[in-house]
């Protein structure tokens, strides 16, 4: 999956962006409470990781 397709599905459940680190950024889920990092440096991330960002912010895969 994109990164770009990824922090689409992300926003539009209600994640927003805490900050921006070196190589990531923090996102907030107010479903589950959790702090979520997401790489900026790749164009693809693989999709355990995909499948695993998407659980932790309290999202069924789509």
């Amino acid at each position: 999956m994109r990164t770009a397709e990824l922090l689409k599905i992300l926003k539009r459940h209600g994640v927003f962006l805490l900050r921006e680190g070196g190589r990531h950024s923090l996102y907030y889920s107010p479903l589950t409470g959790k702090k979520i990092p997401v790489s900026r440096h790749a164009r693809e991330i693989p999709a355990g990781t995909a499948l695993r960002i998407l659980k932790d912010a309290g999202i069924d895969s789509e």
